[in-house]
């Protein structure tokens, strides 16, 4: 027999504790830490040396020199043809490799490309935890390149 009193859940129950946890997401969403995945460490990586081919062809077709500045304390690389930016997040590992004189003149955090390809050269590495690239600009060529970076000596 019954009572009158079914067991379960009601709608208006079910739509207020699916209300109550997307509210509970919205607000700690936010603060749940963003952490890099590989695939977005290689997106880094290749946009890292388009920004640098992109520099190099500029200055090949504007027959002049162009210099890619690298920052890596402000973990920042600018394009010297144009406004473009790379922003590398906190939780990669930026370090920089970079001649300090390039022609006889002080360097300074960049890496130069001129009217004939060439190029002073210059190393760009990003890592997280066990995965890493190397951004490597040839001084000869200018010919920039993408290889695995090997963490294991790190």
């Amino acid at each position: 027999m019954s009572d009158g009193a079914e067991r379960g859940f009601t709608l208006l129950e079910m739509v207020c504790v699916l209300a109550i946890i997307a509210l509970l997401a919205a607000v700690l969403l936010p603060f749940m830490p963003h952490e890099t995945s590989r695939s977005r460490l290689q997106a880094y990586a290749l946009q890292a040396a388009a920004l640098l081919m992109s520099d190099r062809n500029a200055a090949i077709r504007n027959q002049t020199s162009v210099s890619t500045a690298v920052d890596a304390q402000g973990r920042v690389i600018h394009s010297g043809a144009s406004r473009s930016a790379i922003r590398v997040p906190d939780d990669v590992r930026f370090d920089a490799l970079l001649p300090q004189t390039c022609r006889q003149q002080a360097a300074l955090s960049v890496i130069s490309f001129f009217a004939n390809g060439t190029s002073c050269g210059g190393t760009i590495t990003l890592t997280r935890f066990d995965t890493g690239y190397e951004i490597r600009v040839n001084w000869l060529t200018g010919r920039i390149e993408i290889v695995p970076h090997d963490t294991s000596s790190n």
